[in-house]
């Protein structure tokens, strides 16, 4: 099962990350009022990047590295277009972090 790192974009412009094993849905979730309290609010909001990982560790780590950044960080890299996607964590790690440089 593939599982996913996220940045939506808010009614009011701000972004909420969050992780899931089924992107469409999560989305559809958010906008329908049941997904994170922060959304619901705030809504509708749009998918403004995502990675895919191997596995539902990868993608909460991931999470939580993204939550960390600044708004300038995630909107470079939202503007980076990546959607990486990480099917072997260890192998994709410096490939991911020479990424996360060149962003910087």
């Amino acid at each position: 099962m593939k599982n996913y790192t996220y940045l939506v974009r808010c009614a009011d412009g701000t972004l909420y990350c969050g992780w899931t094993n089924c992107l469409e849905k999560r989305i559809l979730a958010h906008n329908s009022g049941k997904g994170a309290k922060y959304t619901k609010s705030r809504r509708p909001v749009t998918l403004a990047y995502y990675e895919e990982f191997a596995t539902r560790e990868e993608a909460m780590r991931r999470e939580w590295a993204i939550k960390k950044l600044s708004r300038t960080e995630k909107e470079k890299l939202i503007a980076s277009g990546h959607k990486l996607i990480h099917h072997d964590i260890v192998t994709e790690t410096s490939a991911h972090d020479e990424q996360m440089e060149d962003l910087m």
